[in-house]
């Protein structure tokens, strides 16, 4: 398969047809030793990428160790922030820093998932910043597929799972993802304490899980913009 030169994928939200069935995508940049951090590791082309394909889905979800960690705020292209495009995160300990956080001081308010014991508690400290969704626990933490059903609910019918490596892995042993979009930065790390693109207890297959190249398209940056669907088993 040949790389194609970096264009914008068809847009997957708009146009006469009929509404398919929730489909959910892990989006992330890693270097060619499979780390995601530091997440500055990406060009503006790659930037541009996230925030293309941000704007052809109805929602974003994110673990809350990535929101702890940085600010973020799922801005598209221009910096623009739907009004009608959901913002998600997802806890499993309810510890969301609401104070200092700009997710919960511009644009829509964001959906928190988190479990059925941390819910009311959690809903009181965000108050009118955001709405507390309570979804169940499973062996490989809360559930993932869930949530991505009540984002769906919501009027989400694509969705962009956006790390870190703990939600990636839930997504991906939960079964809940359908494809990845990973951006292949020409950058090696090496820091074995540095996350990878899905971090868990156990591997996901027998020992491997199966990837199917659907497309791929490369950058001036040297860069790899590859689209895997996921063969569960």
């Amino acid at each position: 398969m040949h790389c194609r030169s970096l264009t914008r994928p068809p847009n997957r939200t708009t146009g006469n047809r009929q509404k398919s069935a929730m489909k959910a995508t892990i989006i992330c940049v890693t270097t060619i030793c499979g780390r995601i951090a530091p997440c500055t590791m990406g060009s503006a082309v790659d930037r541009t990428h996230l925030e293309n394909m941000r704007m052809d889905t109805g929602a974003s979800l994110l673990g809350a160790q990535s929101l702890r960690e940085g600010d973020p705020e799922f801005r598209g292209p221009g910096g623009i922030l739907p009004e009608k495009r959901i913002r998600a995160v997802i806890t499993g300990s309810g510890d969301i820093p609401v104070q200092n956080r700009r997710l919960f001081r511009k644009g829509p308010p964001p959906v928190i998932f988190t479990c059925r014991a941390a819910a009311s508690s959690l809903q009181k400290a965000i108050g009118a910043r955001g709405h507390v969704v309570a979804v169940p626990e499973t062996r490989h933490g809360l559930s993932v597929l869930s949530a991505l059903h009540r984002l769906s609910e919501m009027g989400a019918e694509n969705i962009l799972i956006e790390g870190g490596s703990t939600l990636n892995y839930s997504a991906l042993a939960q079964k809940a993802a359908h494809e990845i979009c990973l951006t292949l930065a020409p950058k090696i790390s090496g820091h074995r304490s540095a996350p990878s693109l899905a971090d868990g207890l156990s591997p996901l297959g027998s020992p491997f899980l199966d990837l199917e190249l659907s497309r791929c398209k490369q950058a001036p940056t040297g860069e790899l913009f590859l689209w895997y669907r996921i063969r569960y088993r």
